[in-house]
């Protein structure tokens, strides 16, 4: 398996990298059939936000699909340890639905902390940090990518992604959040053909917004 190291407004330490590289068995310990796990260490300046100045983020690329997960903390070791155990727990996750789907078993809902997202394969990010100069336009997006643009002089800042959706069925959406750390989930509805979101709201409990125009509405007597 393939391990990519990379730091936003940080340099990476050989320790951190060794420990990264040392603890990687327990991925594939899980899912033998990883192929890339790409970590993104992140450094947070504001020192409001000490508790949680290091931010780990982890991506494994598995066959099509793709499973994240990211934790933050106030050094790179204990939020690396945080998000390994994040990406396990959801590897296991997957693993197991994968036999109980095998034996034909009833799958129970959807568990906490879920979302997912499907990949066409491990392609290699176009730049270390996946984003891409902030005066880009939303059209010069690539599968993936991300940019973010800040307001004015303020210090909000607003992040846009083009994520590519794929038609499926509501459940195989929710059983997509399985794979990401999210609230949600987009994706094309394969029986409306409508761009969907499926979210979470409370315990065992989900929503789903389907989006349609009002000339589209018309057009089928709506």
């Amino acid at each position: 398996m393939d391990i990519v190291i990379t730091g936003r407004h940080t340099q990476i330490k050989q320790k951190f990298r060794d420990v990264v590289e040392g603890k990687m068995n327990r991925v594939t310990a899980i899912a033998p059939d990883s192929q890339r796990v790409q970590v993104v260490l992140t450094h947070e300046g504001n020192p409001r936000q000490a508790d949680s100045a290091q931010r780990v983020e982890m991506t494994v690329w598995a066959g099509k699909t793709v499973i994240r997960a990211e934790a933050s903390s106030a050094d790179e070791f204990s939020a690396f340890d945080k998000a390994l155990d994040r990406l396990t727990l959801r590897l296991r996750r997957i693993r197991d639905r994968r036999k109980d789907h095998r034996r034909g078993l009833e799958i129970d809902p959807v568990p906490e902390e879920v979302l997912v997202e499907q990949s066409k394969g491990p392609a290699e990010p176009e730049n270390p940090d996946n984003s891409i100069h902030q005066d880009a336009m939303a059209s010069d997006l690539g599968p993936g990518q991300s940019v973010e643009v800040q307001v004015g002089d303020t210090p909000i800042v607003i992040r846009r992604k083009l994520h590519i959706a794929e038609p499926m069925s509501i459940d195989d959406a929710l059983y997509q959040m399985e794979l990401i750390g999210h609230d949600f989930f987009l994706f094309v509805n394969v029986e409306t053909g409508r761009p969907s979101v499926v979210y979470r709201r409370h315990g065992w409990s989900y929503g789903v917004f389907e989006i349609d125009t009002p000339a589209h509405g018309k057009q089928h007597g709506k």
